[in-house]
């Protein structure tokens, strides 16, 4: 029978079951996109007798049609390998004894083609096959010695041969890099020599990492598609390890289980998502995202519970404290790159915006370690604003107010900016006071003139034919006067002196209001300029 799919505690339904009639050690879903297999893909199997097999898994899930399209027997020993080309759906690379390797085209099975002649001597068996993930006529295939062979379809023959040099590799799986087309990884099942090595063709004298923390010989391998830094490995010694291959450490480590997990394969679909396929004849799926087996196993609990509660509830159940925190699967230490935030973007003061992103530069072309940058720039909306403000913030720094009010002056075509303007630069000038007096309107010999008449006409004063008074008579009579007078129109004559001081006032002058609905920018050069002269001004 075909592997029967279980899954721990999640109990999802058989959808379909299919008689086989021989042993497969190999399965592999892939899909094709010319319509032939009605969008639901295709399942590849390597059978013991080297039968690959095709099956449709939208006939294997209709009542009444036959799941089997194809199968062929081209292969003279068990096909242990198998792989679906990413750039193109209908070629499928198999793997099998004898070192014998053949491409199929699944329009046409008819004749298989082969990368180029048997370069393993003596033969040996293919244990993987792997299409590279950024060039699509690049496969290799790893052996049992240790050695993995990259082929050039174009040029139908083997281009590069990477071995360990101790000659302690027993290959057992592979995979390539997904974004930098010459690096792949090596695991090896021997349990003296249970590593997994990193390997860059440019560079094949040496593996570039060697991953170490299995205690038994690895099975197999597989590479996140979503993260690259992120590699799952599975072992003899009943555990399954994520590694970051950026740090070379172990970022995830499952419970142990009670038998080997032979094949760990990371979902297409849902980045965190993995499945471990053990010969004890179960396929479970689990998460990196950190949840614990405590969830799963209260499930199953509440499950059991309910067929001996009678309709009343049981005790809780009391968990050893021990045995829950060894059920507990820790999450990843730092943040997989599916959950990292591509790009952001933040304003900040002045008119500043910080921003960062993703590099466009592709990513086997970023030098390691990847610098990640912040970029800060300057945001103009409006020109004209920025420059006013220059120019300003330019003044206060170099003290010279006089000539920025001055060009304000003459650039303001508004009476009343000017007026305004004219203020701000009295403020900054030497004897202020006077020229205050001055830009109101008054003069000083004016206003003398202007008191000393009002004075003449209030006392009552004048000339005698014989001759005007002289020193100090006059001014004692005048003092005489001014007193006695000053005492009879306190009351009489108040209205009097109210318009004498009236008539001082420039009778030319039209009415000047304060505007108060200016521009924010002008309002704060005013209160610079102001703020600035009055903090250092004695008069009141």
């Amino acid at each position: 029978m075909m592997h029967q799919r279980n899954v721990t505690y999640l109990e999802i339904p058989d959808q379909k079951r299919t008689a086989l009639k021989h042993w497969f050690y190999k399965l592999i879903w892939g899909n094709i996109g010319d319509g032939l297999l009605e969008g639901s893909g295709v399942i590849a199997g390597g059978g013991d007798n080297g039968m690959l097999t095709l099956y449709s898994v939208a006939h294997i899930l209709s009542p009444g049609k036959e799941p089997v399209i194809a199968q062929r027997q081209k292969h003279t020993g068990a096909v242990r390998a198998l792989d679906f080309n990413p750039f193109q759906g209908n070629l499928l690379a198999s793997g099998a004894s004898d070192s014998e390797i053949f491409i199929w085209d699944l329009n046409n099975l008819n004749v298989p083609r082969t990368p180029g002649s048997k370069s393993q001597q003596p033969p040996e068996d293919i244990k993987a096959l792997a299409w590279n993930r950024q060039v699509q006529h690049i496969l290799s295939s790893a052996h049992p010695s240790g050695k993995a062979v990259v082929w050039d379809l174009r040029k139908n023959e083997p281009i590069i041969k990477v071995s360990d040099h101790s000659n302690r590799m027993h290959s057992s799986g592979l995979a390539w890099h997904p974004d930098i087309a010459t690096q792949l990884v090596l695991c090896s099942e021997d349990d003296r020599f249970p590593v997994i090595q990193l390997w860059d063709l440019r560079f094949a004298s040496s593996p570039l990492k060697v991953l170490e923390s299995h205690s038994r010989g690895i099975l197999s391998v597989s590479w996140s598609q979503a993260d690259a830094e992120l590699l799952l490995s599975s072992a003899k010694d009943n555990q399954i390890l994520c590694w970051n291959l950026g740090s070379n450490e172990v970022v995830y480590k499952l419970p142990t289980q009670s038998s080997w997990c032979f094949d760990v394969q990371w979902c297409p679909r849902d980045p965190p998502v993995f499945s471990a396929a053990s010969f004890d004849g179960w396929i479970r799926l689990y998460s990196v995202m950190g949840r614990s087996w405590e969830v799963q196993q209260m499930r199953q609990a509440d499950k059991i519970s309910s067929f001996f509660s009678k309709g009343q509830p049981l005790p809780p159940l009391q968990v050893p404290e021990q045995g829950a925190q060894a059920s507990l699967i820790p999450p990843l230490k730092n943040p997989p790159k599916w959950l990292r935030r591509p790009a952001g973007v933040s304003f900040a003061f002045g008119g500043k915006l910080v921003t960062f992103g993703l590099p466009s530069t592709p990513a086997h072309q970023m030098p390691q370690p990847c610098l990640r940058l912040v970029f800060i720039s300057q945001v103009i909306t409006e020109s004209e604003l920025l420059r006013r403000s220059a120019e300003l913030q330019e003044a206060l720094e170099s003290g010279n107010l006089l000539n920025y009010c001055q060009n304000k002056i003459e650039q303001t075509s508004l009476q009343s900016e000017k007026m305004l303007w004219q203020f701000l630069k009295v403020t900054l000038e030497e004897d202020s006071r006077m020229k205050f007096l001055k830009l109101l309107g008054y003069s000083k010999d004016e206003f003398q003139k202007k008191v000393a008449a009002g004075l003449k006409s209030d006392l009552g004063l004048g000339e005698t034919p014989q001759g005007r008074p002289k020193g100090d008579d006059l001014h004692s009579n005048r003092q005489q006067a001014f007193c006695s007078q000053t005492s009879e129109h306190i009351t009489e004559e108040a209205s009097a002196s109210s318009s004498f001081f009236d008539e001082l006032v420039p009778q030319n002058m039209t009415p000047w209001e304060i505007p108060i609905t200016e521009g924010t920018l002008i309002l704060r050069e005013r209160n610079a300029l102001c703020g600035s002269r009055w903090a250092q001004s004695s008069w009141t």
